[in-house]
């Protein structure tokens, strides 16, 4: 309390007793997957289709923009902002040439005046996975007849600009690659063209756009999607990145082997499967190989696959889409749309509603239409179908996870647990090295309980007052004396989730007394 000396009306701002907790965000994806251009394993986060098309377009074809003959994942991002997803995080993986663990920058080659089919120089950027990098190399006015010709380059990255005049590619101060590279700070320049004849080292003038090292999806391996958690690629490059709750690999489809072997794919579904478990608030959407009938797709699950995971959901039938490359109809993985209808469901509705029933907009057909008797045996064991109705679209018509845990088995318990859970931890941060005693306890106790009042009024959780919805207990009796001298505080909470009508059951009887028949 401060200390008063004069006389007079003061006011003081004091601390609320009670600090909110806030519900974090339900609806981040993540793709990890394969692109034309953009940083290599490097998690870039993404908020529109357009900044990802400028991110990842073409920089050999830019009228393909980020489409590439052979990947999914431009597919994917676009049904997943078609379908409601706002926010995601994209990871570009493949052979990019990387050594040390370090990923190879975005580089231009500067052709040769006499020849543009010679390298002369390279351009290398300095800072990759940020803006694009631009080269102008112009020629100077001569100073005399006869005098050596001069350059002028400028570099520009974002809001960054450099420039450097009376350049030459004479050796000594003013040659070219030894003057930018001794005071750019984005970009150096590789003499690749050091042993040409002297007539071919001089530089064509133009502008000319770094780009990173192309992919070719035939040599995608897996350990490029599983990547490195300490080095910070591929899938490992995720894991640094706290706000993600859903985790997409469309591209991994690739691994699938013409001979049928499919041990490559399942191992990364499987390190899929366990990203999600090992985050502890995150899903992984996996999606079946292609081309399966429903017999089949159901001994994939059973006998080949065999996943069991409360993290994880998996869809089928492939969907159909246009291809904006040949303007003809593709199929692809419905796991890039199902992220952005999850997210969708989140906004209308709340997390504990089950993303079903509901149209994947975008998908123009099936790669198969599944029976209502056929879908029996595959929601059984927790494969998702996409049906397509008469006059209601495309829906999603299931919402169960690979958990053979009847607790665990809707995708929407599952992600209300993650999303309280991740809530309560964020907003009880202040509570670290507090006093452990009554005050802390019953301060933790107000602040769960206003929280889970909040979700309970939202209807995520069953029961008709509070006190069935959920209980909180933290007090001496969860917190005694060794659990304290141990640092620890203990706050028990439990929740009565809602769970999905999955069957609508509506009993019809008839009756006599000329009163007709009824439906109960």
């Amino acid at each position: 309390m401060p200390t008063y000396l004069t006389p007079g009306v003061y006011v003081e701002e004091v601390p609320s007793a009670n600090k909110p907790i806030e519900g974090v965000s339900t609806s981040v994806a993540a793709f990890v997957g394969l692109a034309p251009g953009g940083p290599v394993n490097t998690p870039m986060r993404i908020s529109n289709w357009t900044q990802f098309a400028k991110i990842y377009g073409d920089p050999n074809e830019p009228d393909n923009g980020p489409f590439m003959e052979g990947a999914y994942l431009a597919h994917s991002v676009y049904g997943f902002f078609q379908n409601g997803g706002t926010t995601c995080w994209i990871v570009r993986v493949g052979d990019d040439g990387a050594s040390n663990g370090r990923a190879a920058a975005a580089r231009a080659a500067l052709p040769a005046a006499t020849d543009a089919s010679v390298e002369a120089f390279a351009a290398v950027a300095l800072n990759p996975g940020k803006d694009d990098v631009t080269v102008e190399i112009t020629e100077e006015p001569s100073a005399g007849e006869g005098a050596d010709k001069t350059y002028t380059v400028k570099v520009a990255q974002g809001s960054e600009n450099e420039e450097f005049t009376g350049l030459s590619t004479k050796k000594g101060r003013t040659n070219l690659a030894t003057k930018v590279n001794a005071q750019s700070k984005l970009i150096k320049i590789e003499e690749t063209g050091a042993a040409l004849p002297e007539a071919q080292r001089v530089p064509a003038t133009g502008l000319f756009k770094l780009s990173s090292p192309s992919i070719d999806p035939g040599k995608v391996e897996g350990s490029h999607f599983a990547g490195d958690v300490a080095r910070r690629k591929g899938l490992g490059g995720l894991a640094a990145v706290d706000e993600i709750t859903m985790v997409v690999a469309p591209d991994i489809v690739k691994l699938l082997g013409d001979d049928g072997d499919d041990s490559s794919f399942r191992d990364l579904q499987g390190k899929l499967i366990a990203h999600a478990e090992g985050s502890g608030d995150r899903m992984a959407i996996l999606d079946t190989p292609p081309d399966l009938l429903p017999q089949e797709v159901l001994e994939w699950r059973l006998n080949t696959a065999g996943y069991d995971s409360k993290f994880a959901a998996l869809y089928y039938p492939w969907i159909e889409v246009q291809d904006p490359l040949t303007n003809k109809p593709m199929m692809v993985p419905p796991s890039g749309h199902v992220a952005g209808l999850w997210c969708r469901t989140d906004a209308s509705r709340g997390v504990h509603k089950a993303p079903a029933n509901e149209v994947v907009l975008g998908a123009n057909g099936l790669g198969f239409q599944v029976t209502h008797a056929e879908q029996g045996g595959l929601n059984k064991v927790g494969i998702n179908c996409i049906r397509a109705f008469p006059g209601r679209g495309i829906r999603v018509w299931g919402a169960r996870t690979m958990s053979s845990d009847p607790e665990w088995r809707y995708i929407n318990v599952r992600r209300l647990f993650n999303f309280v859970s991740e809530s309560i931890m964020e907003g009880t941060q202040w509570s670290v090295f507090e006093p452990n005693d009554e005050k802390l306890w019953i301060q933790l106790r107000i602040a769960a309980e206003n929280f889970l009042t909040r979700v309970w009024n939202d209807g995520a959780l069953f029961g008709s007052t509070p006190g069935q919805a959920f209980y909180v207990k933290c007090d001496s009796e969860t917190n005694p004396p060794e659990v304290i001298e141990a640092g620890q505080v203990i706050c028990e909470i439990g929740i009565a989730p809602v769970k999905p009508a999955e069957f609508v059951v509506f009993r019809l009887s008839q009756f006599s007394g000329g009163e007709g028949s009824s439906i109960s």
